[in-house]
């Protein structure tokens, strides 16, 4: 039986402006000048330059929202000469707004050409037909971006039969994938790491050589051993010398294990762009917005005198109306726009001036041990903000400093308590940690149990599952795999 209740709830919603703001605040420094210009194209309101010295205006509609933002001219505007104009220009000759050496501005043109476009074309220097052309297209399709094949062949040919109606079998796949893993780089479309090795091992310039002979054996017959690093049973079962095996070995650990290179095929260099710099005058630290971080932003002043105009014209035009409408609009979103910049702005300074004096012992010397414990919510109750809103600032902005550019979420670390009832960074715990395997000896490398004994002697009460999870953070193997001849 259905019943109708009425009930009463109390939900928060989000403004528009709030959303903007959320946007923009995780944006990085990097992508803001590409963001800007997207806005700047949909929106013809809204344009760069300084704000304008702004006068007193009779529209007291219009007045309450933009009276600081907008210009104001004491002439009147005939609104007739834009009930016609589709906008299709936003940066046109005759405006305010147009430059001239925006015509001039280079357009850098990628020169790049992907992974799968590099071997499509060498695909097409072998002798194929169409048939063998569109598997051979077909499996390069299923190379993914490190380079290997991990689909089954099997399931390759159901998706020739059913996506190509073509009919095949794993013979001539197989035929097919082998003159595809002779193409550039080499380890190419392999279906595991063992037949990636071997591939480079085996276009190696001197096959004949003792050192890549022993080393294909190692990878062909003893891949399990290698991997686990017995050195002692690989030499036995092939009966190899010492240097024989060290020389062997130091030549697989050079090929490459991701012969396809970048996550998305692309070979690309890049820059990290920080978003705010520090500066050490005589001892006092200043940090400042990248300037890429305050860009000049103002509202359209043909698009204001536009809307100003409206009160002195006919508004029973039904056309004149929707044109105000849209123009009105704009104008909003164009303010909107300005305001979650400038809201950006004010964030990201309070929360890097926040970090900046819980961490400023490290801030004046750069030494990592002076790192304090530091979570989200001690930040966040500082500047009296959200830990969503320190999140996204901290997940993707970065400081340039003397000692080099840091993420904002490398000061965050939790804590570790000592035998003198303090607490340290993790950071500092980590740094330790790092050191005492750099400096150990590689023939016996220290295991996670004899780490903590050393931790713990010099005060870090800490244990072994932490360390084993610290040590994986730091990229540290086991210590078997660290092991070296």
């Amino acid at each position: 039986m259905q019943k109708l209740n009425l009930s009463q709830s109390l939900s928060q919603k989000l403004s528009p402006q709030q959303i903007q703001f959320i946007k923009l605040l995780q944006v990085p420094t990097a992508e803001l000048d590409t963001r800007i210009e997207e806005e700047l194209e949909i929106n013809p309101a809204l344009e760069e330059g300084k704000e304008e010295e702004t006068e007193q205006s009779q529209d007291d509609d219009f007045e309450d929202s933009y009276d600081d933002d907008l210009g104001r001219d004491d002439h009147e505007l005939n609104l007739d000469d834009y009930l016609d104009d589709e906008y299709s220009g936003y940066k046109m000759q005759g405006d305010g707004n147009y430059n001239s050496d925006d015509d001039d501005r280079e357009i850098p043109i990628s020169s790049q050409t992907s992974l799968h476009e590099q071997l499509i074309t060498q695909l097409n220097f072998l002798k194929l037909d169409d048939r063998q052309k569109i598997i051979g297209q077909q499996l390069i399709g299923s190379i993914e971006n490190d380079g290997y094949i991990r689909r089954d062949l099997e399931a390759i040919i159901n998706d020739l039969a059913f996506s190509q109606n073509i009919e095949t079998d794993i013979d001539e796949l197989e035929e097919i994938l082998r003159k595809i893993q002779t193409f550039d780089p080499a380890g190419i479309a392999a279906r595991t790491l063992q037949e990636c090795l071997i591939i480079q091992l085996e276009r190696k310039e001197h096959p004949d050589d003792p050192v890549v002979k022993h080393a294909l054996l190692i990878v062909q017959d003893c891949f399990e051993e290698f991997t686990k690093k017995h050195y002692s049973k690989i030499q036995k079962r092939l009966d190899l010398d010492e240097e024989g095996i060290k020389d062997a070995v130091n030549l697989i650990t050079r090929l490459n294990p991701k012969p396809g290179g970048a996550s998305d095929g692309l070979v690309r260099t890049q820059y990290i762009i920080p978003d705010f710099i520090l500066t050490n005058n005589g001892g006092k630290l200043e940090v400042s917005l990248n300037s890429k971080n305050a860009p000049e932003l103002r509202i359209s002043r043909s698009y204001a005198d536009m809307f100003d105009a409206y009160d002195k014209s006919d508004k029973k035009d039904k056309k004149l109306k929707d044109t105000v409408t849209f123009v009105k609009q704009k104008l909003d979103a164009a303010k909107w726009f300005i305001d979650a910049i400038k809201q950006r702005q004010n964030t990201l300074l309070r929360t890097m001036e926040a970090i900046l004096n819980y961490q400023k012992e490290f801030f004046i010397d750069g030494d990592e041990t002076n790192l304090r414990p530091m979570i989200l919510k001690d930040i966040a109750e500082r500047i009296d903000m959200d830990i969503s809103t320190v999140s996204r600032v901290a997940n993707s902005k970065s400081i340039q400093t003397e000692f080099g550019v840091y993420p904002l979420k490398y000061f965050f670390s939790e804590g570790i308590a000592t035998d003198s009832g303090e607490d340290v960074s993790n950071r500092e715990v980590k740094s330790v940690l790092q050191g005492m395997v750099d400096a150990e000896d590689k023939k016996r490398p220290l295991s996670d149990d004899k780490l903590v004994k050393m931790l713990n002697k010099l005060g870090y009460n800490i244990a072994r599952r932490t360390v084993a999870k610290y040590r994986e953070q730091l990229q540290i193997p086991v210590a078997r795999l660290r092991k070296e001849l």
